[in-house]
This record gives C-alpha cells, sequence and structure tokens, in this order.
C-alpha cells in the first residue's frame, strides 16, 4: 500500500512538471521573418536593420530613439494566438514584444508608438525587472503580471492566485544571460500564458471588463533613451482557432 501511495505521488509530480512545459510546436506554425530583409515589417529604417539572418535594432548617442519605437508585424494580428521566437540584447535598456496592440499615429514622439499587453525583455536575471513580465505599454497598468505569477485582473484590480512558478533560483538557472533565449507566448481569449526557454514562467487572466485586450498587433520594441541594442530571429506565429 506504501508503495502504491508513493508511485501514485511521483506520477503527480511528473505531470506537474510536465504541465508547466512549453506545448510541442505545431505544424501549422508561419515563418514570419525571412532572415534577409523586413519585408512585412515596418519601423524606423535608422533603428533597424537585418544583421547576420536576425532583426537588428539598435540605437547609440548619435542615433537615438525618439522615445520608445516599434517595429510593426504588417501582414496579420494576435487575436487567439501561439508566437514563437527567439531574443537576446544587452542589459543596458529594455525591449519587448507587444501583442494584442494598437499602433499609435497622433500626439506621439515618432511614427512608430504602439500601445498594448507586452512581454518585457531584459537581460538581467535579478527579480524583479527580468524578461518576461506583462507590461501595460502606454496604459494605466504598469507590470500587470510579473514572472513567477498566476493572477488575474478583475474590475477591482489585480488578484494573485499563486507566485510559486518560478523563483529567483530557478530563473537562474533557466535564463541564458548574453545568449539566445527562446520565448513562447499563448493567448486565448482572455487567457494569456508567457514561457521562457521551454518553461511556464506567467499564467495570466484579464478579466478587467474595459481594459482588456481581446485583438491587436504584434511589434518588437526599442526603448528610448540609454544606448542599446535588441536582436530576435525564428520568427513563427499561428492563429489558434
Amino acid at each position: 500500500m506504501i508503495r502504491n501511495v508513493f508511485v501514485l505521488s511521483l506520477l503527480t509530480m511528473s505531470a506537474a512538471v510536465f504541465a508547466a512545459d512549453a506545448p510541442p510546436e505545431a505544424a501549422d506554425m508561419k515563418v514570419i521573418f525571412n532572415g534577409k530583409d523586413l519585408t512585412g515589417w515596418d519601423g524606423d529604417p535608422r533603428l533597424w536593420s537585418v544583421k547576420d539572418g536576425v532583426i537588428h535594432g539598435e540605437t547609440t548617442k548619435e542615433n537615438p530613439a525618439k522615445g520608445n519605437t516599434f517595429i510593426i508585424w504588417k501582414d496579420g494580428t494576435t487575436k487567439d494566438f501561439e508566437l514563437r521566437l527567439s531574443f537576446r540584447c544587452n542589459a543596458t535598456n529594455n525591449s519587448g514584444i507587444q501583442y494584442r496592440s494598437k499602433h499609435i499615429t497622433e500626439k506621439v514622439s515618432n511614427n512608430w508608438v504602439v500601445r498594448g499587453y507586452q512581454h518585457e525583455i531584459r537581460n538581467e536575471v535579478k527579480f524583479p525587472n527580468i524578461s518576461a513580465f506583462i507590461y501595460d505599454e502606454g496604459g494605466k497598468r504598469g507590470r500587470i503580471c510579473m514572472v513567477g505569477e498566476q493572477a488575474t485582473w478583475e474590475a477591482g484590480g489585480k488578484k494573485i492566485v499563486k507566485s510559486d512558478l518560478i523563483d529567483q533560483a530557478g530563473w537562474e538557472k533557466l535564463f541564458k544571460l548574453d545568449e539566445w533565449n527562446d520565448v513562447v507566448i499563448i493567448g486565448k481569449g482572455n487567457h494569456v500564458q508567457h514561457y521562457m526557454n521551454g518553461k511556464l514562467v506567467l499564467d495570466f487572466t484579464d478579466n478587467h471588463p474595459e481594459l482588456a485586450l481581446k485583438e491587436g498587433i504584434m511589434a518588437l520594441q526599442l526603448h528610448g533613451g540609454a544606448p542599446m541594442w535588441a536582436e530576435y530571429k525564428n520568427i513563427r506565429i499561428r492563429e489558434i482557432k
């Protein structure tokens, strides 16, 4: 009897570990960056280019960004979707992956301003200033859901269900400083999950009756301020029907 309970416990633990892994990549993923040029993308040509087969965004003292600026994917939207890509960047500033967002063209500092959900991109490992949390770019809610959290946002504000999806030690083992890291973002209805290097790091449900975002554009960010660079490759997406 004791042996059976022990085996059952092991199976339960294994199931929990498996549940935290990213799902296998579907066969119908669509590649949306050709590795050669920026066909299908629109960003400030001073700042965005293709370098060694990847999308390369860079600001310098001589060539700064005029506020936060983005390169926008022009050939589709993100509604119910799965997005996969790899990124790397330096640590002087942060970047981001926008989804279910809006291109803003009035009263802005440049022609490529985007607002909406952002998957934060940073080359850091110390909580809380790390990659993968959800930031409300241009919005009212700031850091909507942090790494490690399973949370909801109701009409009355944020509610944390639990905060142990990953901890500081786990993140330090998972994240690859100065190297390529793999991101998976899955959005179904008002439920969004972020995976980093194959592991679930954030689970968020947006129940706010006015602020929840259901559909919008996808874009990549260069942050205003200190000079920085960020690179993206292997960008593919699929619509979840």
